[in-house]
């Protein structure tokens, strides 16, 4: 009865939606990307910034979660960052690498003035050694990203050489993110895999305390070598998972800053004067994912899944054919963010031409299932998080898909328990994302390549395969972006991974705090914030 009632209540919505005005009002409306706020702030202070979920591992090796990133960009730095242009820059190296032996040897210059917040000092040799933990490590969601490495060894105390199989044009951009991040090999050696619970690497703060569920603490780290330009005593990460909830926090002033703040919390934001708004255009993709040959768990070959959803494209195929991105769009977001039906985001440094997406087509959904032969309603276990956000969407995939012939149940659960459970492939279908990397191989190898460190969805095509190599050796632009163009449409022949639309970078934080950066990446950045002057 009570989800006969749900079904009801979202199918009006669904009704209603392609005739209803706009929710938002001159008061209300976004406006422009704005990235950080440059007024001037004082030493001193604590800055809470509430999460969407609670971050997996603080492990650079192992972490897969957004939230996990927006912790370690307060205490992990990398060999290379983006800048808010999406332009690859320096951080822990002295300069850009360089190539030689045709692009298989690769050279990295590493700082004199690094100290791991334990004490020791980073050299080559401490670069060598997370480079080759993130490749080898049981379990490394780096793993595919370092694929193409057979050896990083120091070559001198601040000289790095990589030895590559093959050319790799997107090792740069891999090197800006988790797997350029450098760990203490003293933290290392001390504690092992438990190095989740004691990282120690080089940022603006130091680790301090983690409560599950609740907060992870960072100080100031007076080791850090710009750490006279570092003006907070200590950053707060809690997690609440409710956006409401996480606006009446900031509204009292418990949190300063909101992560991922969902499109009716940012409208309800923009009409208060205590409150500011932080935008950037986002890298990564939402979707849906279905279980077609996870079998042994992320990392291992797929294999045979005797589930309908697993033999039958033609019933996934019917499955997306059922959505309507426009209308999701419009009746979860508010039209606050964008449709989308491929991995590649218009802001990549490298994106093909725009796909079209395909729209809702209820009688193509029906005659498939009838050729597949299937007996209706097919039955579906949908796995979302625990977000509010994530629960209204979930009941409008339920209320569209219901009408072409499946019957789908919502599994509630939170993201980091949602995470394990998808990676041991224990599931039909999960509402899964990701936050974009600026190079579309990292929106995209991971994922849909065999035995991928992240393809939960048991994905093994040989040409899509064959296209992921092509696009990782191909130098010139628009030859890559022709490549990734062939590879979208491979991907999407699968149905296995559908991809339905592309966040906003949305932060929400008080008047009075000033220097937070908010780029493409979806990072909050805190290195440069305080309290304004």
């Amino acid at each position: 009865m009570r989800r006969t009632a749900a079904f009801l209540g979202v199918a009006g919505l669904l009704a209603g939606a392609t005739g209803c005005g706009s929710l938002t009002s001159a008061a209300t409306e976004v406006g422009g990307d704005r990235m950080t706020d440059p007024r001037p702030v004082r030493d001193g202070g604590t800055l809470t910034v509430a999460l969407k979920s609670d971050p997996d591992k603080l492990d650079p090796s192992l972490a897969q979660t957004l939230v996990g990133r927006t912790v370690f960009a307060g205490m992990c730095e990398k060999l290379y960052d983006t800048d808010r242009t999406g332009k690859v820059v320096p951080q822990l190296a002295a300069a850009l690498p360089k190539t030689s032996d045709g692009g298989r040897t690769v050279t990295v210059t590493v700082r004199h003035d690094l100290t791991f917040s334990d004490g020791t000092h980073l050299d080559a040799a401490a670069v060598a050694r997370s480079l080759e933990r993130h490749r080898t490590l049981p379990g490394s969601a780096r793993a595919t990203e370092l694929g193409p490495l057979v050896k990083a060894e120091a070559t001198g105390a601040y000289t790095v050489r990589i030895r590559l199989k093959e050319p790799y044009v997107p090792l740069t951009g891999v090197l800006a993110d988790r797997a350029g991040m450098v760990m203490s090999p003293t933290a290392l050696k001390k504690y092992g895999k438990n190095f989740t619970n004691h990282p120690s690497c080089v940022g603006p703060f130091k680790y301090v305390e983690r409560v599950a569920g609740d907060r992870i603490v960072l100080a100031k780290d007076p080791r850090y070598y710009d750490a006279d330009k570092v003006h907070l005593d200590k950053v707060v990460y809690k997690t609440i998972t409710d956006g409401g909830v996480r606006l009446a926090n900031l509204r009292s002033g418990d949190i300063q800053a909101g992560d991922q703040m969902g499109p009716v919390e940012v409208q309800s934001s923009l009409t208060e004067k205590q409150l500011q708004l932080f935008t950037s255009p986002s890298l990564g993709y939402q979707g849906l994912g279905f279980n077609t040959g996870n079998v042994h768990g992320t990392g291992q070959k797929p294999g045979k899944l005797d589930t309908v959803f697993a033999r039958e494209p033609r019933v996934r195929e019917a499955f997306e054919l059922a959505l309507d991105r426009k209308v999701i769009n419009k009746v979860v977001f508010q039209n606050m963010y964008e449709p989308a039906c491929g991995p590649v985001s218009p802001e990549s440094a490298i994106a093909p031409g725009a796909a079209g997406c395909p729209g809702r087509d209820l009688a193509r959904a029906k005659k498939l299932l009838k050729e597949a032969g299937v007996t209706l309603p097919v039955p579906v276990e949908l796995k979302v998080s625990t977000s509010p956000e994530d629960s209204r969407l979930g009941q409008v995939i339920q209320a569209m898909a219901r009408e072409a012939g499946f019957d789908v149940r919502l599994r509630p659960m939170e993201y980091a328990t949602l995470l394990e459970e998808t990676d041991a492939g224990r599931f039909d279908a999960y509402v899964s994302g990701w936050s974009g990397r600026l190079d579309p191989d990292g929106n995209i190898a991971s994922f849909v390549g065999t035995a991928g460190a992240m393809n939960t969805y048991g994905i093994s095509e040989p040409a899509i395969d064959r296209l992921i190599a092509k696009g990782r050796t191909t130098a010139d632009p628009a030859a890559r972006a022709r490549v990734y163009g062939q590879l979208t449409d491979r991907i999407r022949d699968q149905h296995a991974l559908l991809y339905l639309y592309r966040q906003k970078n949305y932060v929400v934080a008080r008047k009075d705090v000033a220097g937070l950066r908010v780029y493409g990446d979806g990072l909050v950045r805190v290195k440069d914030a305080g309290y304004v002057r």
